[in-house]
């Protein structure tokens, strides 16, 4: 396998993760803010023990919002993918730790987004991306930034 080829794979494979990634979170950000609304989802981080729910709560739904269509588009990837990894680790500390490792309510499925996210945040987005246009655009001429 040449260089150019591998190099095309895991652009796509970036690309893949990405975009499933993303759409798993606008899913979880778009039901926190518009299915159970603020109240709903501060109400809910409350009853968890989360602290500061009134702050929590909003500020994860828009995480995970804002940072699943960044992850989509390939734009601040690095960026979305932190903060992303971050609001996982909480959830698995706070929330799923304690009740095992196997879902529904184990830490099973918060742990594998965690894992892609720290991937995303760790790779960048890859050449089908926004970040790679920008950076293109500015002369940058890296790939995957």
């Amino acid at each position: 396998m040449t260089t150019i080829a591998t190099t095309r794979r895991v652009d796509l494979a970036l690309l893949v993760l990405r975009v499933v990634t993303g759409i798993i979170f606008v899913a979880h950000g778009g039901q926190k803010f518009f299915v159970y609304g603020m109240q709903g989802v501060t109400a809910a981080f409350g009853g968890m023990g989360i602290p500061l729910p009134g702050v929590t709560g909003p500020l994860v739904a828009a995480v995970e919002l804002l940072g699943g269509l960044a992850l989509i588009f390939g734009l601040l990837t690095r960026l979305a993918g932190l903060g992303l990894a971050i609001t996982m680790l909480g959830a698995i500390l706070m929330v799923h730790l304690p009740k095992g490792f196997f879902a529904p309510e184990g830490l099973e499925f918060p742990f594998a987004l965690f894992g892609a996210a720290v991937a995303l945040a760790l790779a960048g987005a890859g050449s089908y991306s926004a970040d790679a246009a920008v950076a293109s655009r500015r002369g940058a001429g890296t790939r995957r930034d």
